[in-house]
């Protein structure tokens, strides 16, 4: 990805994006007349009116050669996301078409940062994880290398932060898409070290660390695991010590999730490698924050664990100890990742007292059928992050939709046995999830819980992203600290 003043010579297909119900005629598309003329008949002819990602193209002859030159809409003004989502369009639309190199000229928009926006976006939708392919056919293959945005200084001066909010989102769409047995807790830590070299901070506890600790809620769901479970720490102060209690960021990693005892059905229980959604979107948020040298103090935790079956895994209607003293009553091994955040949050607001507490986890089904995956569920008992976290959900394109919280549903984890259960009743399941975490937020902590478990992971394209992994929180988190708790 790199910057010029000026369209390079040789070969590569032309990106030009236009606004929707602008004057083809009349834009400065940079083209010559009867280029614009075929541009203007094609459109014509495909109805095409500028929508956002909607494309129409044509070869030209262009300085002596013969190039592909596409129009892009990027929608109605201040449409959100409208530009990443022309580049990504476009990115998704000629990664294996045989054209080696993509020239973005924005000109027509006249529109400070949209060269680098729209290298975001494509970058954003060119994100692919072929690693373990062997055979892939040739056509199949990405064919895109490099991509030059047409902008001054100041627009690669912005790419500075796109680049690395980027970087974060394919860390995180990284650790998702890797197989459970090259992803587990420990490969997870050492994946992340690389961040070591951007100045965060790793603290990093054991299996025996957390026992003398009395995490017997995370340390309960791996019981059945041959790998061990880790809580990771990742710090980011930014600040020089001036901001002395961070923003706690928190990630469920249930790096695979059988279900435990309490078995899930088989089909489909392949994509329970996603179920570390939380933990990947923490850790690509803290890369994103650490490469952009966010001038915030932040600290990224991430409980990891992989729940099995085993003759040692933990059995239906145990009782377990949790670090913050309470007990629960385990009804449900599948509902496990209550029982690790419950720890790792305990652990965070007692060794670092956070000012404020966002937790992201693939929490339950039940959110999937509420919100489908268009929105992850915002649970909170502060009305002020809410609204900070909503507003970055829509300035980002990662989008929250607020659900409630309150004394009725807290009711339905009431144990007669110990001072919780860790499930519910079937209806409100999300909600009563939320409900459980909050019994661990201590001094009235401003806390959220983002349920993610419809987002983390998609089975279709769209124009940011292609199936599988999302990377969804990445952006989110990264706007919510820059919008509300740099210095």
């Amino acid at each position: 990805m790199t910057f010029a003043d000026a369209r390079p010579s040789g070969g590569f297909a032309l990106v030009v994006p236009i606004a929707k119900g602008a004057d083809i005629r009349k834009a400065d598309l940079g083209l010559d007349e009867a280029t614009v003329e075929a541009m203007v008949h094609a459109a014509e002819g495909t109805r095409f009116e500028g929508d956002t990602g909607k494309q129409v193209e044509i070869f030209a002859d262009q300085d002596g050669e013969v190039r592909r030159v596409v129009l892009v809409g990027t929608g109605a003004s201040g449409e959100d996301q409208a530009i990443e989502k022309a580049g990504g369009a476009v990115a998704g639309r000629l990664q294996t078409s045989g054209e080696t190199k993509l020239v973005f000229d924005p000109r027509a928009l006249a529109e400070r940062g949209a060269a680098a926006r729209l290298a975001y976006g494509a970058l954003q939708r060119g994100w692919r994880h072929d690693v373990y392919r062997t055979r892939l056919k040739d056509k199949l293959k990405p064919t895109v290398k490099e991509i030059v945005a047409i902008g001054d200084a100041a627009e690669a001066e912005d790419w500075a932060r796109y680049e690395h909010v980027y970087a974060g989102i394919a860390l995180a769409r990284e650790l998702v898409t890797e197989p459970p047995n090259k992803i587990y807790p420990e490969s997870f830590v050492e994946r992340c070290r690389e961040m070591e070299g951007l100045g965060v901070e790793f603290t990093v506890l054991g299996k025996q660390e957390m026992e003398t600790l009395g995490m017997g809620a995370l340390l309960g769901v791996g019981q059945g695991s041959a790998t061990e479970p880790q809580l990771l720490a990742m710090r980011w102060d930014g600040t020089g010590g001036s901001q002395e209690r961070p923003v706690a960021l928190v990630g469920k990693g249930v790096t695979f999730d059988t279900g435990g005892i309490s078995l899930k059905p088989g089909p489909g229980m392949e994509d329970m490698k996603f179920d570390m959604g939380g933990a990947a979107a923490v850790a690509g948020a803290m890369r994103a924050l650490a490469g952009r040298k966010a001038k915030a103090h932040v600290i990224g935790l991430c409980g990891l664990v992989e729940n099995m079956p085993d003759g040692k895994a933990q059995r239906p209607s145990d009782i377990v100890t949790s670090m913050s003293g309470q007990t629960v009553e385990v009804l449900n091994t599948d509902a496990e990742g209550r029982l690790v955040l419950a720890d790792v949050l305990t652990w965070v607001q007692r060794n670092h007292k956070p000012r404020a507490i966002v937790d992201l986890a693939t929490l339950t089904g039940a959110m999937i059928i509420a919100l489908g995956h268009e929105y992850a569920g915002c649970f909170s008992n502060d009305d002020g992050l809410a609204d900070q976290l909503i507003a970055a959900g829509e300035k980002s394109g990662d989008a929250l939709w607020r659900l409630p919280l309150g004394k009725p549903y807290d009711k339905l984890l009431d144990s007669p046995i110990a001072d919780m259960k860790n499930v519910g009743p079937r209806e409100a399941g999300s909600i009563t999830a939320a409900q459980f975490l909050q019994r661990f937020i201590e001094n009235d902590t401003p806390w959220a819980h983002l349920d993610i478990a419809g987002t983390a992971w998609i089975k279709t394209a769209s124009q940011l992203r292609d199936k599988g992994a999302t990377g969804f929180g990445v952006r989110l988190l990264d706007r919510l600290i820059a919008d509300n708790y740099e210095a």
